[in-house]
């Protein structure tokens, strides 16, 4: 077994001892963590004093010290040393620089990667007083070799210095945090994180330190040291797996890394990570909480007079039966015995968040340890608590947070545990199932006017995706389960059924409005068919507002005014059905399209949206229109995120949802040129999108995939593409459509990240439905056109 001792040698100093032993260290399979770093440290230390005596840093006025990550002792495999050599007032400098020649080089013949500089202990101070990033490495200074006094000395000053400067420093260092987070993204729910620098990483853990340091705020430390080996852990195994130094837990090496770290999949790692991220941002936001009640001279209380003696006692202001505000958070009261009251955790979450407070961590552990089991179904006082804190808004997540850290809500609701950090492979999702449900929650108290039962659809928004993770459609899955979860909480029968036909049917709204014609009266019929209740226009109201709250909370890729608008229009006509007033034979139409059609002719209208540009395009219909338009598009690099397209009294109407894939867009009256030309055939779009085509290349994407969809329409019929999204891939969709002599009366495109899904109305040209063995060659054709 090798040895690795604390000094090495003055020979294996510069001879090449040290990265010897340092590899045979890393090889070894039996030690790993914080053993495998503390001896990874010493090793280090040890080599790094030898090469220090060999330089001439070992007399009094120098002294080598580590800060940063290497001061506190976290080396992973391909860390660098972060090393100041300090020097004394009376040391010259020039000396001081001579042997930090001598040091670092052989530093650098190692291969090991070096952070280094040459301080006097004034200099070291005053970089600290003005450079945050060097005050929090300063605050975890460690001596190294050389004169211990120079170490000690800069550390106490630079502590003294942090601690009388903390009202001024600690703002700057929380724009810093936010600014880093807007940056780098959340450690817990990122596709990729950064281990380091997303929220909930590694910065934000020697951010905590440094604020305890102030002895400004304090921070909370239940489940934090274990959280920063957890994450050092993770980082280590993703610089074994990469072979070099980095923080980022890129998604082709998170099998190897789940593997190495004895994890079933990719999956069990990011909800490990995920759910490390979570316990340390919910310990910094009550940190920053904290620190901001104390620089706003918030909670001092009263003094009173204590025998001989006065005394400061906190202000306590009630906020509902049994809990009470103190120093700006919720703590029980006096007398309260937790160990008596199933619901008292759910009331303290709700009354903290109705009141935009956290609840005490000091209160949640105490309520994890002594609260009784929660009986079932739940008390009607805990179910009422549970609507509270659902409906309390964006406080929600921290007073939630606070009992799902305890373990307190996977006790309460079983089956939560399985949500709890789960990942989310679909790209427009920004977070974890879980953490999604609780957004969907947040956006739905915001709606809760809009609706005749808010808790039915707080309840929905919970609980909408508790299918998640299971085999099968999530929506049916969720279905299924609901009624015995809300059984458990005490909601009566007639209510379960709503809340079961919201979930079946959470995602009905949104895919009907984006893929199917909701002026055809078959896809409005198909809406009110799912409603099914004795009250659908109350249930309809509860599925839009459901609908909205849900793709808000999964990102703007699922979200824009271009879809609300969709949606509203589709919710509008099934409540004229459900009121049994007759559709419309003409759909209504904005000014825009209403101008164009008075002006007669080809038309283009640009205007500028929340997420891009909405281009409106009018012509006389005919054959290829669809064709030419979304090449027309393509060829000038505008990426289609959404279209609907309809005809009205002769008369083609297209509204396209489009970005730019760089520089600015086309204006309106180049885009109506080319698409007149296109038009009459002087313009060849398709040669200059094969060009196009010919220079990009895809790899790894599913092939497509093209159906005809039976029933959905009895005026057409209705072909569905699913493709990778490619430019051109619309128009040649479309061409093929026109040269098989059909007509395409309406569509609906729709792009969520890279992959696309188009649905087209089809008739014959003299508007009669094809036949099946029509519709089969249109596949055919279709999926021959999409190689």
């Amino acid at each position: 077994m090798a040895v690795f001792p604390l000094d090495s040698s003055s020979s294996d100093s510069r001879a090449g001892g040290f990265p010897e032993l340092r590899a045979q260290l890393l090889g070894r399979t039996g030690i790993a963590g914080p053993a495998r770093r503390r001896a990874l440290a010493r090793l280090t230390d040890g080599w790094l004093s030898g090469l220090a005596a060999e330089a001439g840093v070992n007399v009094g006025g120098v002294a080598l010290v580590a800060v940063g990550g290497f001061g506190r002792g976290e080396l992973s495999p391909f860390s660098d040393l972060d090393l100041v050599l300090l020097h004394s007032t009376e040391t010259p400098a020039s000396y001081a620089e001579m042997l930090a020649e001598r040091l670092w080089y052989p530093i650098w013949d190692s291969g090991i990667r070096l952070d280094h500089s040459v301080r006097s202990v004034g200099g070291a101070r005053q970089i600290a007083k003005i450079d945050l990033p060097a005050v929090l490495g300063m605050l975890d200074l460690r001596h190294i070799a050389g004169d211990p006094e120079l170490a000690a000395t800069l550390h106490r000053r630079v502590l003294a210095d942090w601690r009388t400067d903390a009202k001024d420093r600690l703002p700057a260092l929380l724009a810093s945090c936010r600014e880093r987070a807007d940056r780098s993204g959340e450690l817990a729910f990122a596709t990729t994180p950064d281990l380091k620098e997303s929220r909930g990483g590694l910065r934000d853990l020697v951010v905590m330190r440094a604020v305890a340091a102030s002895w400004l705020a304090d921070c909370p430390h239940q489940g934090l040291e274990e959280a920063r080996s957890a994450l050092l852990d993770v980082r280590d195994a993703v610089q074994t797996v990469t072979g070099r130094a980095t923080d980022r837990l890129q998604q082709q090496d998170q099998d190897a890394v789940a593997a190495l770290m004895g994890l079933d999949d990719r999956d069990m790692l990011v909800r490990h990570v995920s759910a490390i991220g979570r316990t340390v941002v919910h310990a910094s936001d009550l940190t920053w909480h904290r620190v901001g009640r104390v620089l706003a001279g918030s909670g001092r209380g009263a003094l009173t007079e204590a025998g001989d003696r006065l005394i400061r006692r906190p202000d306590r202001t009630p906020l509902a039966d049994g809990i009470v505000e103190q120093d700006g958070e919720a703590v029980l009261a006096r007398g309260v015995n937790p160990a008596t009251a199933p619901a008292l955790a759910l009331r303290a979450a709700a009354a903290a968040a109705q009141a935009g407070l956290p609840v005490s961590p000091a209160t949640v552990v105490r309520l994890a340890r002594t609260r009784p089991v929660m009986p079932e179904p739940w008390p009607r006082v805990a179910l009422d608590a549970f609507l509270s804190l659902l409906g309390s808004g964006e406080p929600m997540i921290t007073a939630w947070e606070g009992l799902d850290q305890a373990g307190l809500i996977s006790e309460m609701i079983p089956g939560w545990e399985r949500l709890r950090s789960l990942p989310q492979r679909d790209p427009i999702h920004l977070f974890t199932v879980d953490r999604h449900l609780m957004q969907t929650a947040v956006n739905a108290s915001a709606l809760v006017r809009r609706v005749s039962r808010p808790d039915l659809l707080l309840l929905a928004a919970i609980f909408h995706d508790i299918g998640k993770g299971l085999p099968g459609d999530h929506s049916t899955v969720g279905a299924e389960m609901i009624p015995a979860w809300l059984g458990r909480l005490g909601v009566v029968e007639p209510d379960i059924e709503i809340i079961r036909t919201l979930i079946r049917h959470h995602l009905l709204l949104s895919e009907t409005a984006a893929q199917r014609d909701p002026d055809d009266p078959a896809t409005v019929a198909a809406v009110v068919d799912a409603l099914g209740t004795d009250s659908p226009s109350a249930v309809l109201d509860l599925l839009h507002a459901l609908t909205e709250s849900d793709a808000t909370a999964a990102g703007p890729a699922a979200w824009s005014t271009w879809k609300a608008n969709q949606v509203r229009y589709l919710v509008e006509r099934v409540r004229m059905v459900l009121a049994g007033e007759p559709l419309p034979e003409v759909p209504d139409l904005s000014a825009t399209e209403v101008d164009l059609i008075a002006a007669g002719g080809p038309g283009v209208v640009i205007r500028t949206g929340e997420t891009g540009l909405e281009v409106t395009v009018a012509a006389p219909d005919r054959p290829g229109l669809l064709a030419a338009a979304a090449g027309v598009l393509s060829v000038h690099r505008l990426t289609v995120r959404a279209a609907s397209v309809r005809t009205v009294d002769g008369v083609g109407l297209q509204t396209w949802s489009v970005t730019p894939e760089f520089g600015d867009p086309p204006e309106a009256s180049t885009l109506r040129s080319d698409l007149v030309k296109s038009l009459d055939g002087s313009l060849d779009i398709a040669a200059r999108l094969a060009k196009r085509a010919r220079n990009r290349k895809v790899v790894g994407a599913a092939l497509p995939t093209v159906r005809i969809v039976d029933g959905a329409s009895e005026r057409a019929t209705v072909l569905e593409v699913r493709a990778h999204d490619v430019p051109g891939l619309l128009a040649s969709v479309a061409t093929t459509l026109s040269t098989l002599g059909v007509d395409v009366t309406s569509a609906r495109v729709h792009t969520r990240g890279a992959e696309v899904v188009d649905i087209f109305y089809l008739v014959t040209l003299d508007g009669s439905m094809l036949t099946t063995t029509g519709g089969a060659e249109i596949v055919a054709a279709v999926v021959a056109a999409l190689g």
